[in-house]
């Protein structure tokens, strides 16, 4: 019977077996035990905390941190063996911990310690850890934007709205307008890893620790920035997963964004940019096709953290405090959406680094009608009202429709000056070049040179 109870954290109050497929649906070690690190970290500050209260002594403690150290050389080197009884990750660990070191000494680990707060420990552990991994791999992904940037910043293409071609721009204005919105990804990513990095250890079930444990010693220890005031709270918050989950449905609609405008550039129709062999796959049937699978992948997987995010806020929505077992579906939606965005990253970070830029075929897109802003800007510095000069530029683009001439730069002098006597000789030179539209646009976040390179000094010092 007391063995029963040591493979069991909870067995003592049961005579009886689970049914199996309860057993099954019941564990979490299949999923949780990639958190194995900050388990065995959680506890080997938390017996540190024991021993300075006189619970354990100094051999005690360093038996069982010995312990966990052979422990975690297993998991590093694969070795590690579960059993059919390890229900989760802290299971399997105590009960590994009992074989090396025998059970008296391991039964005393848990002392003053719930699942409730080990596993919300744990999980704080492990999620900040790989948030700082996906903030280094974005910055990286940030830093490609920019160094493309500056390496072609001479090379203009359409800017678009609705998908209609708009006014000329930047095809490095292009890139750091995605750079824009992943730096800003990247600011609230690293404020939601200071929220993150908040101790709920020493909360006990939920009540609090019966033995006066210091928390802001256990916090200090396993590098949090402070302790979660209220042992309730501790125990079931999970606001840092939905956090999580919103973070990187936002971050990877930002890529679902960038691959949906290179999948359409990539297009024989528009023909801006090649991607690489090894971001692109044929056809089975049609041997002349190359697909944009990379960036149809991207953008396919963004829904998956969305549904993840969908998930789980249902599982909490009407939950009663403070810890209940539906969350332990927390774990799923969380490591599939953390692994998904990471490897986005990557992915994201190759194809823009391998991917050519046709630049003659950019430039050929370019048609004189995007310049009929520039037409109304021009009588604008004559002193025209923007309303009138709005409807003057209209007046011409509909006349060089009508005259059927190939677009508002063929019209003559005198056809202009039909519309309105304001256009002077000086017309053609000021409006109908695409370098001048662009370099005009010059105040901040423009698509002029100065505007485009002040863009990324902004964006190196946020990096």
């Amino acid at each position: 019977m007391a063995d029963k109870s040591l493979k069991s954290l909870w067995g003592g109050r049961f005579t009886g077996g689970l049914d199996p497929l309860m057993q099954l649906y019941n564990a979490s070690f299949p999923y949780d035990k990639k958190m194995y690190e900050a388990d065995l970290q959680g506890t080997k500050v938390y017996t540190a905390g024991l021993q300075k209260l006189g619970l354990l002594t100094e051999h005690e403690l360093s038996e069982i941190h010995r312990g966990l150290d052979l422990i975690l050389a297993e998991w590093r080197a694969g070795e590690f063996k579960d059993v059919p009884d390890d229900e989760d990750i802290h299971t399997a660990n105590e009960r590994r911990l009992g074989e090396l070191i025998g059970r008296d000494i391991a039964g005393k680990v848990h002392t003053g310690r719930s699942r409730n707060d080990q596993v919300a420990t744990d999980m704080r552990i492990y999620v900040r850890e790989e948030l700082k991994v996906i903030e280094n791999i974005l910055k990286e992904l940030i830093l490609v934007f920019v160094q493309r940037a500056e390496v072609e910043i001479d090379v203009l293409m359409p800017g678009y709205t609705h998908l209609q071609r708009a006014q000329p721009i930047r095809w490095s204005h292009w890139l750091l307008s995605y750079a824009t919105y992943l730096s800003a990804d990247l600011q609230r990513l690293q404020q939601l890893i200071e929220r993150v990095n908040l101790s709920p250890l020493g909360s006990g079930a939920l009540a609090g620790h019966p033995y006066s444990i210091d928390r802001d010693f256990l916090a200090a220890g396993l590098g949090f920035g402070g302790v979660i005031p209220n042992s309730l709270t501790a125990v079931s918050d999970r606001d840092f997963v939905v956090e999580t989950l919103f973070w990187g449905t936002l971050f990877m609609n930002h890529l679902s964004r960038f691959s949906e405008d290179l999948i359409i550039y990539s297009t024989a129709e528009f023909g801006f940019i090649d991607l690489a062999d090894a971001y692109s796959t044929g056809s089975s049937l049609m041997p002349q096709k190359k697909n944009p699978d990379s960036l149809e992948l991207l953008r396919g997987k963004s829904g998956r953290v969305f549904g993840s995010l969908a998930g789980f806020l249902m599982t909490l929505k009407s939950l009663p405090s403070t810890y209940d077992k539906d969350l332990q579906e927390d774990k799923e939606p969380l490591f599939d959406a953390l692994t998904t965005v990471s490897h986005s990253i990557s992915i994201a970070t190759g194809v823009l680094s391998t991917l050519a830029v046709n630049k003659e075929r950019m430039l050929a897109a370019l048609t004189p009608d995007m310049l009929a802003t520039d037409l109304a800007d021009y009588l604008v510095r004559k002193g025209v009202p923007f309303r009138e000069t709005h409807h003057i530029s209209g007046a011409v683009v509909r006349l060089a429709e009508v005259k059927k001439c190939g677009g508002i730069d063929k019209l003559s002098l005198e056809e202009l000056q039909s519309v309105d006597n304001r256009f002077g000789p000086d017309v053609v030179a000021e409006v109908f070049d695409y370098e001048r539209s662009v370099e005009r646009r010059d105040a901040i976040g423009g698509t002029a040179k100065s505007a485009v390179l002040d863009q990324v000094a902004r964006l190196r010092a946020t990096l």
